[in-house]
This record gives structure tokens, C-alpha cells and sequence, in this order.
């Protein structure tokens, strides 16, 4: 039986840079891969990880979270498990183009999609997410009780189990997401209680200038948490 005052740590990790050249929203569509530069990601965050108590690794089954998951398990001896609960979000526009003046907010056959931003209409409930999310961190933090664990998932579900453990409102401005590629979303657990997250990007310095537009570098450790 665990003591209540384990300390873990789960790493929560968004992959690193995916091969778009069409720009399409991929969603949970199979078949994108990591890009050169999304491997150079993973790869410094390996290295940023490898003097980490880290025992457990595991990673949504897509192949852009899989294939970010791969060095880092490597580089500490590990084997990577699938979590099918870290996949993408599930979005009715994925396989499309859709973004601020491509014409998709002007095409009536796409508006019924977007009445309630708030739950949201186009895709997985934000509810649903925190859900699978939050049991996902669980079942990491269980895995690797009293150490640490990396799990790979995606930018919309880590944003979204952060704003409801962080008790802030589930929509927002996508802009607005402090979850930049390759980087590191930590939650800390005193036995099965949060008591902080923090937040570092290993890899800044490879992504691309206009990917960082609006975000303010972080430097990481933990904020405050009251439970």
C-alpha cells in the first residue's frame, strides 16, 4: 500500500513537429508522422529527461505521439506503453484546411458545427476530455508511484486537463494555449492529490518563431497548487 505522502510526477508531454505539408487539421487521422525538426524535438527532450527518476513512458496511440515517445524510452531503458485515453481530440473538421480566412467560417454547410463554442459543437466535449485525461494521468502516476512517468499526448487534451486541475474555465482562445510542441505540462502528486504543475519548453529553441507568436518563454518549475 502506498503512503500518502508518495511524491510522483507525471510529465505530461505534447509530441514534437508533425509532416504537414498540406496543412490540414490531421486530428486522429493516421499516417502523420514526426517532420526532421519534431525528431530533433524529441530527441532534446530526451536529453533534457535522462537524469530524471523517470520509470514509465507512454504515449496516445497516434504515430506523432508514439514516435515522440520513442527516444525518450530509449534514452532511459524503458519500453513505451499506449494509452489509448492521451489521443487527439476528436474534431468533425480534421482532414480539411480550416483557419481564419480560408473561407471555412463563410461556408454554410459548416455552421451548424460551430453554434456553442462552449461545449464545443465541432468536436470531443471538453467534459469528455478532462475525463479520459484526467484518468490517463492516473493511471501514468500509478504506474510509476514514488518516481516519475512521461506521457505523450496532444495540445488541445493537455490544455484542457490543466485548465480544469488549474479550476479555470474549459473554452478559451486557442491562441491563448501554453502548450507549445515538445513540451512539458508536470503535474505532482502527494500520493493521489495534485499539489503542483509546472510548465517548460526543452525544445523552444527549435520551434518555429511563428508558432511562439503570443506565448511568453517559461523558464518551467512548479506553481502553487491548492487542492
Amino acid at each position: 500500500m502506498s503512503s500518502d505522502k508518495d511524491i510522483t510526477v507525471v510529465h505530461l508531454m505534447r509530441h514534437g513537429e508533425v509532416e504537414n505539408p498540406t496543412g490540414v487539421l490531421y486530428g486522429r487521422l493516421p499516417g502523420y508522422h514526426l517532420s526532421d525538426l519534431g525528431r530533433k524535438m524529441a530527441d532534446r527532450v530526451a536529453e533534457h529527461l535522462a537524469g530524471r527518476d523517470i520509470t514509465h513512458v507512454v504515449a496516445s496511440p497516434l504515430e506523432r505521439a508514439e514516435e515522440t515517445a520513442a527516444p525518450i524510452a530509449a534514452k532511459l531503458g524503458l519500453k513505451t506503453a499506449t494509452d489509448d485515453r492521451l489521443v487527439e481530440a476528436e474534431n468533425v473538421f480534421q482532414g480539411k484546411t480550416f483557419g481564419v480566412g480560408d473561407g471555412a467560417l463563410k461556408n454554410p454547410a459548416n455552421w451548424r458545427h460551430l453554434v456553442n463554442p462552449f461545449k464545443p459543437s465541432w468536436g470531443e466535449p471538453y467534459v469528455d476530455q478532462v475525463v479520459r485525461m484526467m484518468a490517463a494521468l492516473g493511471a501514468a502516476r500509478d504506474a510509476a508511484r514514488g518516481h516519475e512517468a512521461v506521457a505523450v499526448s496532444h495540445q488541445l487534451p493537455i490544455w484542457i486537463v490543466r485548465s480544469f486541475a488549474e479550476r479555470r474555465r474549459l473554452w478559451h482562445d486557442p491562441r491563448k494555449r501554453q502548450c507549445t510542441l515538445a513540451s512539458l505540462t508536470s503535474f505532482t502528486y502527494e500520493g493521489d492529490k495534485i499539489v503542483a504543475i509546472g510548465y517548460s519548453e526543452p525544445a523552444r529553441d527549435l520551434v518555429p518563431a511563428h508558432l511562439l507568436a503570443g506565448a511568453k518563454p517559461v523558464k518551467g518549475g512548479s506553481k502553487g497548487f491548492g487542492a
